[in-house]
């Protein structure tokens, strides 16, 4: 579709003189005929209550007024669409009709919106609204098609007004519609399509949530799995290749095993898959995860019918009954999180004691996998435009560590946020401002240090960070190596504005805010 609408003018009134006869497009049809219903010489006022488009005419609910003050509703039909709100003078000509004057025929349009209020609606406001009719307007020979539409508001100061659009299309009658005030007669159309799959994904990411569980409640347990437990040699090599492959806090400060571990953490899977690359995905810890649950399968009692041939493909809304089973109780452990919330928060089972341990290790990987897929639809969240037109590119993700004899997940955020594309010519001035906006976030919990998150930005190579430690001695001790720090990143080409280390959390500023606005679908 083109993407501008037109609100055409006002259309002229009736030029004075003798008022033309009635004709056929005058008269509304009763869907019921009604012997009576106003009085032979006398008249009713009506206002269009609804307004629905058929194949052939326009259905109205129209409530009328009588010159008694005796009200009554009575559908018609009609070969004009008349905007809602509209007002008329009706006289009955016949038992299965009612008659408007042919000025009223010819100025029905007066009720429906013809131009916006820029100061009411200023230019980039969101218009959301449902179109009730579509009509080909006659053109002359040789002209581009034009058609008429009028759309019920939905949202904004002018909700349930009906407003007249003419677009190059047609609207489809009963559609949603979205768009951008662009001038007082201009609008411009917003696909939704992007919007409905933002929607589809955050109602996944809750569901999600409130059944992801912490990584390290998963690599604990494979830790603890005695030597001599009788599993099936594919599984034990599963889980040895899994423990094994996990890096160390000194290991992540090379940047070329950093850099391995941001690519195999999972996030990153599917994009791989789709590549061609599934022969190389041995260290991906979704796959890894994906691959235990396949392997473990076979040995729960509770799995009846389990295909081997399809393990490998498991997915979690394809997970055989008992697994999706076993994501469902951990909904029913703790309070959910709210999505697109950084960090995380830990969570566990309670205590499996008392289950088959092949069960519980089940439970365990299919609450890690739910918490790999919060994190990739976290990322699909917080992607998109921002209200200022700049395209923001989320990547959540988290890697575990091992640290000494413990497992401590190493939980990251990355977003790029870049300036709209504009194809004027630019001096480098300009073009320097519209250099990516990077921001990264960490937080993990070492011992002894507790728990730590830091906040940092990049823009051209001045860089803005900020620590929080909950534990008094931990903010105390950063701050003291804060200078060293400073001085490392200068080495390393940065210029270093804004660096400080604080006791407690980071505000909570909730998820960013992408322009995300919904049109009721039942309106």
């Amino acid at each position: 579709m083109k993407a501008d609408m037109n609100i055409p003018p006002l259309p002229s009134a009736v030029p004075n003189g003798p008022r033309p006869a009635l004709s056929g497009g005058d008269v509304l049809t009763l869907l019921q005929p009604l012997e009576g219903l106003i009085s032979p010489g006398h008249r009713a006022t009506a206002e269009v209550l609804s307004l629905k488009q058929g194949e052939l005419a326009f259905q109205l609910l129209l409530k009328l007024t009588l010159e008694s003050g005796r009200q009554a509703n009575v559908h018609v039909s009609s070969s004009q669409p008349l905007p809602l709100g509209t007002l008329l003078s009706v006289s009955q000509p016949t038992a299965g009709s009612l008659a408007i004057s042919v000025q009223q025929a010819l100025s029905h349009q007066a009720n429906a919106l013809t131009r916006l209020d820029t100061q009411q609606l200023p230019p980039g406001t969101l218009l959301q609204g449902k179109v009730l009719s579509a009509q080909v307007l006659a053109q002359a020979n040789g002209g581009p098609t034009i058609y008429r539409s009028l759309v019920t508001l939905l949202n904004s100061a002018l909700s349930t007004r009906t407003l007249m659009l003419d677009s190059p299309q047609p609207l489809r009658v009963g559609s949603l519609l979205s768009a951008r005030v662009e001038d007082a007669h201009t609008l411009k159309f917003v696909s939704l399509g992007g919007r409905q799959d933002q929607l589809a994904v955050t109602q996944q990411l809750a569901r999600q949530l409130s059944r992801q569980g912490s990584l390290e409640g998963l690599l604990s347990a494979l830790q603890k799995l005695p030597a001599h437990q009788n599993l099936p040699i594919g599984l034990r090599t599963s889980v040895e290749a899994l423990l094994t492959g996990l890096p160390t806090p000194q290991q992540l400060g090379d940047p070329k095993t950093l850099s391995n571990a941001l690519l195999n953490s999972g996030a990153f899977l599917e994009a791989r898959l789709l590549n061609g690359e599934g022969r190389a995905l041995t260290p991906d810890l979704k796959a890894s995860v994906l691959r235990l649950i396949a392997q473990i399968l076979p040995g729960v009692p509770a799995n009846p019918g389990f295909n081997p041939a399809v393990a490998a493909s498991v997915q979690a809304q394809a997970m055989p009954t008992f697994v999706r089973n076993a994501l469902g109780m951990l909904g029913q452990i703790s309070a959910k999180a709210q999505p697109g919330g950084f960090p995380l928060p830990q969570r566990a089972l309670q205590n499996t004691d008392n289950e088959d341990s092949l069960e519980s290790l089940l439970k365990l990987a299919a609450a890690a996998l739910s918490r790999l897929q919060s994190h990739q639809l976290s990322s699909l969240e917080q992607s998109g435009r921002t209200p200022d037109g700049n395209l923001l590119t989320t990547w959540q993700l988290e890697i575990p560590m091992r640290n000494a004899h413990d497992i401590v997940p190493l939980q990251v955020k990355l977003q790029r946020e870049e300036p709209p594309e504009k194809e004027s010519a630019e001096t480098p001035q300009a073009r320097a401002i519209k250099d990516p906006l990077w921001r990264i976030e960490l937080a993990f919990d070492l011992s002894p240090l507790g728990p730590l998150h830091v906040q940092a930005q990049l823009l051209r190579g001045n860089l803005s960070g900020q620590l929080w430690a909950q534990r008094a001695f931990t903010a105390e001790l950063i701050a003291s190596q804060l200078g060293e720090l400073r001085q490392r990143l200068n080495d390393a080409g940065l210029s270093v504005t804004d660096l400080d280390c604080h006791q407690g959390t980071p505000p909570d500023s909730g998820p960013t805010q992408l322009e995300q606005r919904w049109v009721d679908e039942t309106a």
